[in-house]
């Protein structure tokens, strides 16, 4: 407030009496051992001799510590991936409090800390196992319950704080289409043919050629106007793509308030219009306006993937293309892999659907894997549940943002369990990787499974409200 006002105060009587932050030296994390062996050792007798574990010798442990204003530590706790390899499931431990400091509200606000700090790296499973005497604590914190076991001798319960992530991303992004669009509906054909309701392209009537539109943020066209050019038709090709469409021609309609800006985005069109050998034929382009991007472009089939084709039951195929890296400027939000792919890749690519001839496709939109799921699995009158395990995935991507982001390449199919629609015999580009990870199920929403048989909830119900297609 001292900031925003102008005004200067005097601290002296308002400064916390700790403050928290991660260990940052090997003498913090002595004192931090030191405090877990005279709690769980020496008084509670948890342990016999050490409560070191494997945790502590895990690479990717992080310890937050709260420090006294003199730089003493006052308690701690430690959070980690679990497993060897981090699928976005993390759990905390070892949360300790210095027997002289119990009263000073150090325990809930390193709870609250390790929460955040699990929110900010993108987890999306995160448990802890405490004594059932801190239960309440961590009920009034907002964890839930899963059941009992002993440690020790010592009854604990087992507790996992809820993560919105997934959630957040489709609400923002998906969940106001069917109140926006109703008006639409009112008129014979609104919204495409039935069957068709949220597809990411549609049949242009008495014919076999299907369109597909996308705009791009126009603050992404100010900031990084070649990737908004080039973004514009990749979105638009991975449209036609997820329908088992062969892309013939676009249409672009292009403002800048300045010439160089326009140049600039012109540009990022044409590098890919080029790469995929789809060419723009015409189009509405303005200087002196804001920035504005918005492409149109068409294919044909005469047999369309519908994103409704499939029905609960049927497996969940990923077919992403796991090369590339995060956009700078856009980490943990958009993975750029097709930006650096050859010519004959990226059609080759484009033609991975068709070849496939899945029951039902969709490409994985900006309401990210585990959003576009539960749009294809809406469309179908379906539910659905992803096997976090088995989701192909960069390394250099956390599994978190991976399931919220723009991957780029990447197409959800579902096809019959005893029909495989896999990619095998057909020509597919290094780095082009796909797998079942799940499948659509009678309950609504989308659910992640966990190797231990876990399911949590990822989306609740239909993401766009739109229904079945």
């Amino acid at each position: 407030m001292s900031i925003l006002s102008g005004h200067r105060r005097d601290d002296s009587d308002h400064r916390p009496p700790f403050i928290i932050r991660p260990a940052g030296s090997p003498a913090d994390l002595d004192a931090y051992h030191r405090l877990r062996r005279t709690t769980f050792v020496d008084d509670q007798r948890i342990f016999a001799s050490t409560d070191h574990d494997e945790i502590d010798d895990d690479p990717r442990m992080i310890v937050l510590l709260a420090h006294s204003l003199d730089g003493g530590v006052l308690g701690g706790v430690r959070l980690a991936p679990h497993g060897d390899t981090d699928i976005g499931w993390w759990t905390g431990s070892r949360l300790v409090v210095d027997g002289a400091a119990h009263s000073a509200g150090i325990g809930p606000a390193l709870v609250r800390a390790a929460c955040a700090h699990a929110q900010a790296r993108g987890v999306l499973r995160f448990d802890a196992t405490v004594q059932e005497r801190h239960r309440p604590m961590f009920a009034r914190l907002g964890w839930e319950s899963h059941g009992s076991t002993v440690v020790g001798g010592i009854a604990h319960r087992s507790m996992r704080w809820p993560l919105h992530g997934i959630q957040d991303v489709a609400d923002a992004t998906k969940s106001f289409l069917a109140e926006v669009l109703d008006p639409l509906r009112a008129q014979s054909g609104g919204l495409g043919p039935d069957g068709f309701r949220g597809d990411d392209g549609v049949p242009v009537p008495g014919s076999d050629i299907i369109a597909a539109c996308d705009a791009i943020i126009p603050s992404m066209v100010e900031r990084d106007p070649e990737w908004a050019g080039w973004c514009s038709v990749l979105v638009n090709i991975n449209d036609l793509s997820a329908m088992g469409a062969a892309p013939s021609g676009m249409l672009d309609a292009v403002g800048a308030p300045t010439r160089s800006l326009l140049t600039r985005i012109i540009r990022g069109i044409a590098q890919a219009s080029q790469a995929w050998g789809v060419p723009v034929l015409g189009g509405h382009t303005q200087v002196g306006v804001p920035a504005s991007l918005a492409v149109t472009a068409f294919g044909s089939t005469s047999t369309p993937v519908r994103a409704g084709g499939a029905s609960a039951g049927d497996a969940i195929r990923l077919t992403a293309d796991l090369t590339g890296s995060w956009r700078p400027g856009h980490h943990g939000r958009q993975w750029d892999s097709t930006s650096t792919r050859s010519g004959p890749d990226l059609r080759t690519m484009t033609g991975l659907v068709a070849a496939m001839s899945p029951r039902a496709a969709k490409d994985v939109s900006m309401a990210g894997i585990a959003g576009t799921t539960g749009m294809m699995a809406e469309a179908c009158g379906a539910g659905a549940e992803l096997e976090v395990a088995s989701i192909p995935r960069p390394a250099a991507a956390e599994m978190g943002s991976w399931l919220t982001c723009f991957p780029g390449f990447a197409m959800l199919t579902a096809e019959a369990v005893d029909r495989p629609a896999g990619l095998a015999g057909h020509p597919v580009p290094d780095g082009v990787v796909g797998a079942v990870c799940g499948s659509l199920t009678s309950e609504p929403g989308v659910r992640l499974r966990w190797p231990d048989g876990v399911t949590t909830v990822a989306v609740t119900a239909g993401v766009t409200g739109l229904g079945r297609a």
